[in-house]
């Protein structure tokens, strides 16, 4: 029989029982609550202040190396400590990186056959290779297609061929562009041997001297007026032991119409060339020969990318990292008028997205099992030298690096009922996209243009060739409602004609809500990702698989 102390003490223990299951219930719901609070408190007020400081005129266009920089960093060390993020690089944010400085003179003209072309107006023409002066005299033209080197596609453009010395004359974009039913390469889809790029490191593998591409709008994805400001000035490239000297001595553009009168001169039609690249491995010695003098001022000088970190508590060792890139054009005094190249939507937008998503992460009262990681790189418009430099020299081991999520040229449009996924269908990465997208009533679809190559043209891509899964996601083209639509067509045609332009500046009538969403859903991808112990794997059918 029980005492009346017994039973006292009995039900004294089931209260504190009760009392601590209670707290713990409670406990769980403040951690949900808390991470729903974080992800609302992601604000338009937070990017819009972001945006435009770091795109207003003080910061003169964010060109590396330069005063604009400066500001840059020390805006970015100001807020992630404010933040309470730790610095990435040993007890630094940032991460030097070493770059060679190469500014062309303007004055050169390069002729062809009979034809004299005038930088900036018919061609652009420069150099990675660290010498004061490039001559290229009386190189033999020869058109190599689409200069791509593609065994797995049974593609050569270089089979049989000797270009040692020669310059070669290359179409934009891959062959399965113009001719999607064909079946060749992947369509519609640009692959990286569509890419500026890939094109200047074969005709470099190839031996060749100097490598032309010719520009169309359509295949590019952009104008020629891009071409030639992000061509002309100071021009970047990572320091090497060689000083570049296996590149191609001159890597160039030349305008379509450029392109015609050089074939036209021999007799050849340039589309019916251009129509037998299509069909299969394709090259024809022209009969004209090139020549061109180039005469650089060079520098060697140091960028830096900027790191900071939130340790994780149970596996701080693995990280996530989002990437975003801090650099712009910079200022051009030869120009009348505005000379910033402020870089608002390109890519203010994508710091202020980061540093939202980073302030959320920062509000979290748990904190996550795995390390999050906020890298956010100089030199991207040069060629992602930035992230390619990190990839090369990490700071954290890529088989460490759980996965890498990257913010550029955030959506100013609107608020969108879709995500448009950049190179989707690669990784595991979108099934907790989907997850995060569904929480918002939304849905996942491939980019509106994957003929752009837009996956092989932004910071991830440094990471998913070194095998760590990457994602590049934002908003998509379907507007929320009709008011958004509308908005979205006036305000589409700005953002369009000023990408690389003066005019690509903070406007006070641009809806950020769009951005807020994103971020929100970056964050929530990040979030799962940071608080799992799974690794994301590509896709099988992906080129990108990890490095064991």
């Amino acid at each position: 029989m029980k005492t009346r102390a017994t039973l006292f003490t009995l039900s004294i223990c089931l209260v504190t029982l009760f009392t601590a299951c209670q707290d713990k219930k409670e406990s769980q719901i403040a951690v949900t609550d808390n991470f729903s609070q974080v992800y609302q408190n992601i604000n338009t007020e937070d990017l819009k202040r972001h945006i435009k400081t770091l795109a207003s005129d003080e910061f003169e266009g964010r060109l590396p190396t330069t005063i604009g920089e400066e500001k840059t960093l020390d805006y970015l060390t100001k807020e992630f400590t404010q933040l309470g993020f730790q610095p990435g690089n040993g007890d630094r944010f940032l991460q030097p990186v070493e770059l060679v400085e190469m500014t062309a003179d303007p004055n050169m003209v390069m002729t062809i056959g009979d034809n004299t072309f005038v930088y900036k107006e018919h061609m652009m023409a420069s150099t990675k290779r660290e010498q004061k002066q490039i001559e290229l005299k009386d190189s033999e033209l020869v058109f190599v297609g689409y200069g791509v080197n593609a065994p797995e596609y049974g593609w050569n453009d270089y089979a049989d061929l000797d270009v040692k010395g020669k310059t070669v004359v290359i179409l934009v974009n891959d062959p399965g562009f113009e001719n999607p039913e064909s079946g060749l390469f992947q369509g519609k889809t640009m692959t990286y041997y569509g890419r500026w790029t890939y094109k200047y490191e074969e005709a470099s593998r190839q031996g060749a001297a100097a490598a032309l591409i010719v520009h169309e709008t359509k295949p590019a994805s952009y104008g020629w007026s891009v071409v030639a400001n992000s061509w002309s000035g100071a021009q970047y490239g990572l320091v090497t032991e060689n000083g570049n000297a296996d590149k191609v001595a001159v890597e160039g553009w030349l305008t379509l119409e450029s392109a015609t009168k050089i074939f036209a001169d021999v007799g050849l039609d340039f589309q019916a060339e251009k129509q037998n690249a299509m069909l299969a491995n394709y090259h024809k010695t022209i009969g004209l020969k090139a020549s061109v003098t180039i005469n650089n001022s060079f520098k060697k000088s140091t960028s830096y990318n900027f790191v900071a970190t939130l340790p994780g508590t149970t596996a701080a060792d693995e990280h996530l990292i989002y990437t975003a890139h801090w650099d712009h054009l910079g200022k051009d005094e030869n120009i009348e008028g505005d000379q910033i190249y402020n870089g608002a939507h390109d890519n203010a937008t994508g710091v202020a997205s980061s540093l939202a998503v980073a302030k959320a992460y920062s509000q979290l009262n748990i904190k996550p099992k795995r390390s999050a990681t906020f890298l956010i790189v100089t030199a991207e418009e040069q060629g992602l030298l930035g992230s390619k430099y990190y990839t090369e020299h990490p700071i954290i081991p890529l088989e460490k690096t759980v996965a890498n999520i990257n913010m550029d040229a955030m959506n100013v449009l609107g608020r969108t009922k879709d995500v448009a996924v950049v190179g989707m269908g690669k990784s595991e990465l979108e099934s907790y996209l989907t997850k995060a997208a569904k929480a918002q009533k939304r849905y996942l679809v491939q980019e509106s243009k994957p003929e752009a190559g837009y996956y092989y043209r932004s910071d991830h891509f440094n990471f998913a060739k070194k095998g760590v899964p990457a994602l590049y996601a934002k908003g998509g083209t379907e507007p929320i409602d009709a008011a958004t639509a509308d908005y979205r067509k006036r305000t589409n045609v700005i953002i369009t004609g000023c990408y690389h332009q003066v005019c690509d500046q903070y406007r006070e009538k641009w809806d950020l809500s769009g951005i807020q969403e994103d971020a929100q859903l970056l964050f929530e991808v990040g979030y799962d990702i940071v608080n799992s112990n799974e690794w994301p794997k590509w896709a099988e059918t992906s080129e990108f698989q990890r490095i064991k």
